[in-house]
């Protein structure tokens, strides 16, 4: 049998970034993932100002920025007069080191801390190891996974539960996972397209109102991700056909040539949360403990934050000897954050978007600007969609 101080489930940014930290303060770690081989899935795409500042600490940041598109500005925005409200992250300059966005997709990230992890000492990552039974005892947790060379046990004092939507660690611990799936599915295509040449004024993050519906357009270095959803009584198959895809790309920028597309993917969107982010010996962190709408580019950097403020937790229970009683303020002050700021946010985002009549975009928009226009409450408006103020009112909680 194996033993480490903490075994990790999943091998993404959310269990890296805490295996990384982990390992630092001298903690034997060992992260394990189902997959053969570096996660390489799309993904989120956008990394916010608190999240670079605890990734600056494992030295990944500065790779990160130069492999991205730093994104000062985001806007939301009405397709046809071209109307916005945008939002400037340079007001946070005296809140944050990094007072914009970054448009860097999530693999770069899993890449590099995957290398980090490869010369630190303390920390293992096996991929191809997939958990499979957890058994919990006083003072440790025993898994059993499968292994490409046959059945394994693990002894660890914890467990962090890193493992992602579908965690085998929420299952095999009996935890309601608890909330609702959106009917619509969103259609992710990516184009090199140079959209920024046709459109005035695009900033590289746009959530864009249209006569048809809805649609955004996050740019990334070569490429644009666009967020498309299927037209008024059109079934999702119909949807992604070539021709449908194609038709919803012209609305955006007619053009004689087709579009170029480099890929389309469907995915369902889940507003999902834990009852609780601790269950024993184990702790859930990132979308094993909560789903949300992508829009606010909330939900891998929600993760990130469960892990640093996790692993701050288990340095102190394993290095410092304090009680672990330490891991329930972890959920008091993780979970409320997750339920009242990253769900609540994303939810009410994704709401504004799917808004139709043009009397109330018209309201809204008149709003945003106004909202923009007072430099406080655009500052209060930038730091909460930042996830600034959802980390310091998780540090306030006792």
């Amino acid at each position: 049998m194996k033993q480490v101080a903490v075994l990790i489930c999943g091998a993404g940014p959310v269990g890296l970034v805490a295996g990384l930290r982990l390992a630092r303060a001298g903690i034997e770690t060992l992260v394990i993932d189902k997959v053969s081989c570096v996660n390489d899935d799309f993904r989120a795409s956008t990394f916010h100002p608190p999240t670079l500042e605890m990734l600056d600490e494992l030295g990944l940041t500065q790779d990160l920025i130069a492999q991205g598109l730093v994104s000062p500005t985001w806007q939301i925005r009405q397709h046809e007069s071209h109307a916005k409200a945008l939002f400037d992250l340079s007001v946070l300059q005296g809140d944050t080191r990094y007072p914009f966005r970054l448009q860097c997709e999530q693999r770069v990230l899993t890449r590099l801390a995957d290398a980090k992890a490869q010369t630190t000492a303390n920390l293992q990552v096996r991929y191809g190891v997939e958990l499979t039974g957890l058994t919990q005892e006083p003072n440790d947790v025993t898994a059993t996974v499968n292994t490409p060379t046959g059945t394994e046990t693990i002894s660890a004092r914890y467990l962090i539960a890193a493992d992602g939507a579908r965690s085998i660690c929420r299952k095999l611990t009996g935890m309601t996972f608890t909330g609702e799936t959106y009917p619509e599915t969103t259609i992710l295509v990516t184009t090199p397209y140079r959209f920024e040449d046709q459109l005035p004024g695009l900033s590289n993050v746009n959530y864009v109102w249209c006569e048809q519906g809805t649609f955004s357009l996050l740019r990334l270095p070569d490429i644009w991700r666009c967020s498309l959803y299927s037209d008024p009584n059109e079934s999702i198959e119909r949807a992604l056909e070539p021709q449908a895809i194609e038709r919803k790309l012209q609305r955006i920028v007619p053009r004689q040539e087709p579009y170029e597309i480099v890929e389309i993917r469907p995915y369902r969107i889940h507003r999902r949360l834990i009852d609780d982010y601790r269950a024993g010996r184990v702790l859930f962190a990132g979308d094993a403990a909560h789903l949300t709408s992508p829009s606010g580019g909330m939900g891998m950097n929600g993760g990130i934050h469960d892990a640093v403020n996790l692993s701050d937790k288990m340095i102190a229970v394993i290095n410092q000897g304090a009680a672990d009683e330490l891991f329930n303020l972890y959920t008091r002050q993780r979970r409320p954050v997750a339920q009242d700021e990253i769900l609540a946010q994303s939810h009410t985002n994704r709401m504004r978007m799917q808004r139709r009549d043009p009397a109330w975009r018209a309201t809204e928009m008149a709003r945003l600007q106004a909202l923009i226009a007072n430099p406080v409450s655009h500052r209060e408006h930038l730091l909460k969609s930042s996830m600034i103020s959802g980390l310091a009112r998780a540090a306030a909680t006792p």
